[in-house]
């Protein structure tokens, strides 16, 4: 039997997170390979979510599991937004950080599974930012831009501090209370990152 291969997942300061993905044509072994290695890079970081240009593949994908199994979905649009709803939020792409962010509380999603099939999903409240912050991810989209200007102006420092390697993130082995979140600090370790 052989191993699964993952794919590092690309963190903020890679150009490839910042470019709209281009639509898949074609579903085929190679997309499915792909799915399956993007789901169990998600499950390993560990994620609810993972969109193909967070492993550097300029293709219209993400996978996610919300606690029903996992999922594939090929080129996405979200058709209607209703609502508001305000959540915390966080990035497999900028790690340790998350904030409260106001999405849409309910969206329409639409697209292909890995077997061509057409799907249409009502989404509300998690499942409905999953959906959002994937859609982002694939337009080139980042978190931070959906933050307001002084949050963003905070988190910009953190993350310029770490690539100058002065902070880096809270060490797993660290007691609890230490990675506890910080409204201020935008940190937290609560739900697994999107």
């Amino acid at each position: 039997m052989s191993a699964v291969s993952t794919y590092n997942i690309r963190v903020f300061g890679d150009p490839v997170l910042r470019q709209r993905a281009r639509e898949v044509d074609d579903v085929d072994g190679r997309l499915v390979r792909l799915a399956e290695d993007m789901i169990e890079t998600m499950y390993a970081a560990p994620g609810v979510g993972l969109a193909a240009t967070q492993v550097g593949v300029e293709r219209r994908l993400f996978v996610y599991d919300v606690g029903e199994g996992a999922q594939t979905v090929v080129n996405p649009a979200i058709s209607e937004a209703r609502g508001e709803w305000d959540f915390e939020e966080g990035c497999l792409s900028v790690p340790g950080l998350h904030w409260n962010i106001v999405r849409p509380k309910e969206v329409h999603l639409t697209g292909f599974d890995l077997e061509g099939n057409e799907i249409s999903i009502e989404a509300d409240e998690y499942l409905s930012r999953v959906f959002q912050h994937e859609m982002d991810h694939l337009d080139g989209i980042l978190l931070l831009e959906r933050l307001q200007p002084e949050e963003r102006k905070e988190a910009m420092k953190i993350l310029r501090s770490r690539v100058l390697g002065e902070v880096g993130p809270v060490p797993e082995e660290a007691p609890a209370d230490a990675r506890r979140p910080s409204r201020r600090a935008g940190t937290a370790t609560r739900e697994p990152s999107l």
